[in-house]
């Protein structure tokens, strides 16, 4: 496969799933002026409705893996950010659609998974999210709970953080190497996986909070991250050649967050095992907006 994408030096070749939505937009370029870049969505235009003529239209939740096998020929890593969406306001609260919406969900990540393996990838990189143990966000706010390590049991209280964590459970399975096997062959090998959990990578979630409303505020400032450090993230999750685990198992979940001082996520395994070193911190990035929060709040409580 290729080697690290630096001067001189063959650049790697990246699958980039979901890439007309929010986080694509976010890295395309960025990715593309760094690896040989196969964009893949089922739409060719952003959220802002212009033509991203460079993107291959592709469904990959079809069981029929043949249809879209060709795009991870010769692709050393996948970064996984597609998803099908549960936007529809007149069935949000249907609990039999919200399910089957995310178990395609399910369905996908584990093509994408398979096929990978099947093709000879090297490794994915997948958007799992911060909902896959946002069951312990609430504790945390109120008081009765204080960080969540990556490597604690990932709870969630609804179908969208179930199917995240379903992600990184399928994930390690093959990260061992001991279900999937390549296909034709018969023969086991093990993918390397890691998963992002991307916690709130918007410039504006302490701006829509509330004024004075500080336990919103700590939440926003806790999850913030900034594009330079998901574009730093999800490069050193690519280049970075070990990540195996202490027992060997190439598999990692990192935390997707900027080195915030309010930060109830940790993000020690990150700058261990791929050097992550985030450059932002939402303290000191949004001062002023925090200033005005707690004068509010002041001001509410005389």
């Amino acid at each position: 496969m290729a080697s690290r994408a630096e001067s001189g030096q063959i650049r790697r070749k990246v699958l980039l799933t979901g890439a007309a939505g929010t986080i694509g937009g976010k890295l395309r370029d960025y990715l593309a002026e760094r690896y040989d870049l196969v964009m893949v969505d089922v739409v060719s235009t952003d959220r802002a409705g212009r033509s991203l003529d460079q993107v291959t239209i592709a469904d990959l939740t079809p069981r029929d893996r043949d249809g879209y096998r060709h795009l991870f020929r010769g692709i050393d890593t996948v970064v996984h950010l597609a998803f099908v969406g549960n936007s529809d306001p007149s069935v949000r609260d249907d609990s039999d659609h919200r399910f089957t919406n995310e178990f395609l969900n399910v369905q996908m990540a584990y093509n994408v998974y398979q096929t990978a393996l099947e093709e000879g990838v090297r490794r994915v990189v997948m958007a799992s999210s911060n909902h896959a143990a946002d069951y312990f966000e609430t504790l945390i706010l109120d008081g009765d709970h204080d960080f969540v390590d990556p490597a604690d049991r990932a709870l969630s209280d609804n179908y969208y953080g179930w199917a995240k964590e379903s992600y990184e459970h399928l994930g390690f399975v093959f990260a061992t190497g001991q279900q999937a096997r390549v296909h034709g062959t018969g023969q086991a090998r093990a993918l390397e996986v890691v998963q992002l959990r991307i916690g709130g990578p918007r410039e504006n979630d302490l701006e829509m909070c509330p004024l004075g409303d500080l336990r919103q505020m700590r939440r926003a400032l806790a999850v913030y991250l900034s594009d330079r450090d998901l574009q730093q993230l999800v490069t050193k999750s690519i280049e970075t050649q070990e990540i195996a685990d202490a027992h060997g198992v190439p598999f990692q979940v990192f935390y997707g967050i900027s080195a915030n001082t309010h930060a109830f996520w940790s993000i020690v395994n990150a700058r261990r095992v791929i050097g992550y070193a985030p450059e932002d911190n939402s303290e000191e990035k949004f001062v002023e907006l925090i200033q005005r929060h707690i004068a509010a709040a002041n001001a509410a409580t005389n």
